[in-house]
């Protein structure tokens, strides 16, 4: 039996635990975007998109590493 909860409960709504984890990790990974561009650099960087989406991925990994425990 695994510990950790299939679903989250908000009120009566039972909801898949990737849905606040892509989300937060969205929103995460944001965040390091524009503080990139602030710092300058994302110059240094020739695919903005896959590097924003390695980044969300690698946020993805840290929350279900940490926080959901999805896997």
């Amino acid at each position: 039996m695994n510990p950790y909860p299939h679903e989250l409960q908000f009120g009566d709504v039972y909801i898949t635990p990737w849905i606040p984890m892509l989300a937060l990790a969205f929103f995460l990974s944001l965040l390091t975007a524009i503080l990139f561009n602030r710092l300058r650099l994302s110059r240094w960087v020739v695919a903005h998109a896959y590097v924003f989406l390695a980044i969300m991925l690698f946020y993805m990994v840290l929350i279900d590493h940490f926080w959901i425990k999805v896997f």
